[in-house]
């Protein structure tokens, strides 16, 4: 499919989101669109959906001008939309999901389980996921999903794509699986819009990339024409200069030890320590046992062998109160999910994990907490229009420094990072990473976990590798992507 969608402006209200964006895409062409986050890319791609309509300008496909006023203009057109927030109904079969709304009939009417689940299964195999049709979608894992999403678009035989972070719960298994995918429909004709924050993945697998900056289209190049420095600052405006900042942390004592530590067949036998000032990244293929890790630390499902011990003192901790009672914090890995409250102002979100020291005489006092969280939402930089603003209407790097700012308000001894810059923009990544850094040079000990290798390398002192719920290796200095690949996957 060619596309191209010419002068797209749209408002919401008085506030003008995107002005005059211009998109192009190929026959047989995967096409990145990148911007930070609220740059527009979102908004854009609703209207191709069908999701939202457009004030003024024009679509065309092939040639030829469309109206898409609603998704079935868009499906009927050969678009699909993958969205970030995935669509999967969990108490229906996989099959089900994937045959959504063009279930096959047999002669009678009645819908050819049968059928769909041969094909589920086919599409299903095209993704190298060996998942059983009938298994219900609540019980799988998030990159699981995310791959029945993908199948479910690929079943509809689609002509253009749109792919909305897709990789960001996938292993790198899978993620190259996903390209492998991507490549064999891209050669069958099929296009292809690719939006991720993980830059390096546009190198690997677009052709071409568009930027949006404040909603407004700064420009399209071949990806062999640009670097990475160039994307970036194409995307903010400005040179961002080293991806990762210089270290200034220096590693003290030992303050948080694990011995042989294990929880069911989620993980065992995992023994490290964490130094003061020190981060210590942990990396792993999905499934590797990492999140199951850092939440047994932090007692949201308590560890049920091995020993944790804090300044050389066994600790029990068997909740997050008790977790946090002992100076430890934890940032976890889905911030919309189990991080935010996101109908809830900034200065909730931020008070919460601090109540009962923002109350006079058990009743919270509105002084005391606007006060409390304007001094953490100064110190960590976050954008919003008032301490009142729901967490549900900030950027994804914004919600994220939220997050990080409840916790540091505690001042904590060891603070427990899971996938700590997931669906965050470029320029905020960095803003992150400086947080980070200063934490460590301050003596706090971190425990970072991370899917993106170029991260666990910029950032991390030292690096545990976990490999199916085990302690694959512990790499002290000078590590590379491919001494961590090789411990994670056992080649």
């Amino acid at each position: 499919m060619n596309l191209e969608m010419r002068g797209i402006h749209k408002s919401f209200g008085t506030i003008p989101v995107l002005k005059n964006m211009n998109l192009e895409v190929r026959e047989g062409e995967i096409h990145a669109l990148v911007g930070e986050n609220g740059a527009g890319k979102s908004t854009l791609m609703r209207i191709l959906g069908g999701v939202i309509s457009k004030d003024a300008g024009e679509i065309l496909v092939d040639g030829r001008p469309i109206e898409i006023s609603k998704v079935r203009d868009a499906e009927r057109a050969g678009i699909s939309i993958i969205h970030q927030e995935l669509s999967v109904l969990p108490n229906m079969t996989v099959a089900e999901n994937i045959f959504l709304g063009m279930e096959p009939r047999t002669r009678l009417g009645l819908v050819d389980s049968k059928a769909m689940r041969r094909a589920a299964a086919e599409t299903l195999g095209r993704l190298g996921l060996g998942l059983e049709p009938r298994v219900r979608a609540g019980d799988l894992g998030v990159g699981q999903l995310q791959l029945v999403e993908i199948a479910k678009a690929l079943i509809r035989k689609a002509r253009l794509i749109v792919m909305d972070e897709p990789t960001s719960a996938l292993s790198e298994r899978e993620t190259k699986r996903l390209f492998e995918v991507m490549r064999a429909l891209k050669a069958e004709g099929v296009s292809f819009v690719y939006i991720s924050h993980r830059l390096e993945e546009l190198f690997a697998i677009c052709d071409r990339l568009t930027v949006l900056r404040d909603g407004e289209y700064v420009g399209s190049a071949s990806i062999r024409e640009l670097s990475l420095e160039r994307v970036v600052a194409m995307m903010v405006g400005r040179e961002i200069g080293d991806r990762f900042p210089v270290k200034t942390n220096r590693p003290g004592g030992v303050v948080l030890e694990v011995r042989d530590l294990g929880r069911g067949r989620d993980f065992k036998g995992i023994s490290f320590s964490l130094r003061r000032g020190e981060i210590l990244g942990v990396a792993g293929l999905m499934g590797a046992g990492r999140t199951e890790l850092v939440r047994a630390l932090f007692g949201a499902e308590p560890a049920e062998r091995g020993n944790i011990l804090l300044d050389g003192q066994e600790v029990r901790i068997r909740s997050p109160q008790e977790a946090m009672a002992l100076g430890l914090a934890l940032v976890t890995e889905e911030r919309k999910v189990d991080g935010l409250f996101l109908p809830f102002g900034v200065d909730f979100n931020i008070g919460s994990a601090s109540f009962p020291s923002l109350a006079t005489l058990g009743v919270l006092s509105p002084g005391k907490l606007e006060a409390f969280a304007g001094k953490a939402a100064e110190a960590l930089r976050v954008k919003t229009p008032s301490l009142a603003s729901p967490a549900a209407s900030l950027s994804g790097g914004n919600q994220q420094k939220v997050v990080l700012a409840r916790w540091l308000a505690r001042e904590p001894r060891v603070l427990v990072l899971d996938e700590p810059t997931r669906g965050v923009d470029v320029g905020a990544k960095r803003e992150i990473y400086e947080i980070i850094d200063r934490l460590a040079a301050r003596g706090v000990a971190v425990l970072m976990v991370s899917s993106e290798l170029p991260e666990i390398i910029g950032m991390s002192d030292r690096v545990l590798v976990m490999r199916n719920g085990k302690n694959a290796g512990l790499l002290e200095s000078g590590f590379t992507q491919e001494q961590i690949m090789s411990l994670a996957t056992g080649v």
